[in-house]
């Protein structure tokens, strides 16, 4: 199923999302509607807090090339276990700010563990855009967008761009 994508300023996108209990059938169709919401925005990356649901759970499939079978992931309760000194930038987007983009730097590569749908931990070292992505959506988790790395004028500009988005959509119904 296809959930709607909050849109900043939403206040549950600053909020930090508590961790998983347990691996539940509702928590892997959570993930496959998140996949299904993500693919069809379309996004590389979805955060639950982006569906309106407080858990860090997140999804991504970094792979653009039609040539190339999808890689989806999901990720449980993850946390970034090393990072490199080496940094990237990125011009990135997010699915809750749309049409707005910034170049944020990041670690290069990051290294992640995870509980996967099956209860089991995974760890797995990212680089280039996957590591961006990963970073990206974890922030969701802890109540951070990309737009707050970026300084109070432009933040504030993206901002109210969304503020008017809101309104648009709203009279539309």
């Amino acid at each position: 199923m296809i959930r709607p994508i909050l849109i900043h300023p939403d206040p549950r996108l600053k909020k930090n999302c508590a961790p998983v209990d347990a691996v539940t059938p509702e928590l892997g169709q959570l993930a496959e509607d998140m996949l299904a919401t993500m693919y069809d925005a379309p996004g590389i990356g979805l955060a639950a807090p982006q569906v309106g649901a407080m858990t860090r759970l997140l999804v991504m499939d970094c792979v653009k090339d039609p040539e190339k079978s999808p890689r989806p992931m999901v990720l449980i309760n993850p946390t970034v276990t090393w990072s490199s000194e080496d940094t990237s930038v990125y011009d990135e987007g997010c699915l809750s700010i749309p049409d707005q983009y910034a170049e944020i730097t990041r670690p290069a590569k990051v290294r992640v563990e995870w509980l996967g749908l099956d209860g089991k931990t995974v760890e797995e070292e990212f680089e280039g855009l996957w590591a961006t992505c990963v970073q990206h959506e974890i922030d969701h988790l802890n109540g951070k967008l990309f737009i707050d790395y970026l300084g109070p004028l432009k933040r504030q500009m993206i901002t109210r761009k969304m503020e008017k988005l809101k309104r648009e959509l709203a009279r539309r119904g």
